[in-house]
Parts: structure tokens; C-alpha cells; sequence
């Protein structure tokens, strides 16, 4: 069996987004308002769980993403220490270029896995990387599968997450 040299390359762990004070304040009046309407209708608890997952979003908003470093080697795929083995794996795409309905797309390799929590795992990739990925998948006869963007995402990124 032929050996795979390794292919290694790091991203950031979410993309980096500028929140100004507004959204800061923004934030602010929404978990105030939602937790008096809250306090009013009698439903502490849901007031309480307002507060604290509008204090918790404040701190992750403000919080620097850490650089992860990815390698493609022959056991798997390697996320920092988590490996992820080819057998493991049940589909793979890699999103580069362009698509017809959106104009430039990132590009990310997004494998299909068979965990149960969360088996979609999206992966930032180097610009210019995705082919040389691409044929080491299809080299340890993991199925191409096209996959998007999940919505619930998209959304995150216009509001700001």
C-alpha cells in the first residue's frame, strides 16, 4: 500500500468578527427586556436562563479563536489530538471556488463521520489545498458526497456569531 506523506495546515477555529459596541448594547436591552417580560409572566427561571445565556454569549463574542492545526496522514485525519480514522469516515466534499448561486465561496473540506452528536464536521481549508485533499480521500476510497453550508450556520454568520 502506497504510504501518504503527511499533509498538515492550520485555521482559526470560527472566523474572527469586529462587534462593535452597538452590538454590545444590542445585547444588552434584549436580555434585559426578555428577562423583565419574563419576570412580569412569572417565569423566573426562564428570566434566569435569559440572563445567563446572554452573559455567557457576551463572553464568547469577546473571546479570541484559537489556531487548530489539522494533518491528513495514513491513519486519518488528525483535529489537534482527535483522530479521525478513514474508516471512520463516510463522506467527504471539498467546497472550493465558486457556485452558481453564491459568488465566492469559502473553502472548507466538510467530512461526514459516523459520530452521532454532531457527525458533520466543517473544516477551514487553505486556499489552493482542496485538490491535493481531495485525491487523498478518493486514494483511500472514501465516497464524494457534495454538502453545504447547514443554514443554521449561514444564519449565525449574518447575525454576527
Amino acid at each position: 500500500m502506497d504510504t501518504l506523506e503527511k499533509l498538515e495546515w492550520s485555521a482559526l477555529e470560527y472566523e474572527d468578527i469586529y462587534r462593535s459596541k452597538d452590538w454590545f448594547w444590542a445585547l444588552g436591552i434584549i436580555i434585559v427586556a426578555g428577562s423583565l417580560a419574563s419576570i412580569i409572566f412569572g417565569n423566573y427561571f426562564f428570566a434566569v436562563l435569559i440572563i445567563l445565556s446572554g452573559v455567557l454569549l457576551g463572553f464568547f463574542a469577546t473571546k479570541q479563536p484559537e489556531t487548530i492545526l489539522y494533518e491528513l496522514n495514513d491513519k486519518g485525519l488528525k483535529i489537534k489530538t482527535n483522530l479521525f480514522p478513514y474508516e471512520n469516515i463516510k463522506s467527504f466534499w471539498v467546497q472550493v471556488g465558486q457556485d452558481h448561486k453564491e459568488k465566492n465561496l469559502k473553502p472548507i473540506l466538510f467530512i461526514h463521520s459516523e459520530r452521532v452528536f454532531m457527525p458533520i464536521l466543517t473544516i477551514p481549508i487553505v486556499e489552493g489545498m482542496g485538490g491535493e485533499i481531495r485525491e487523498i480521500f478518493l486514494a483511500k476510497d472514501i465516497q464524494e458526497e457534495e454538502m453545504k453550508e447547514h443554514l443554521s450556520e449561514k444564519i449565525m454568520d449574518v447575525l454576527g456569531f
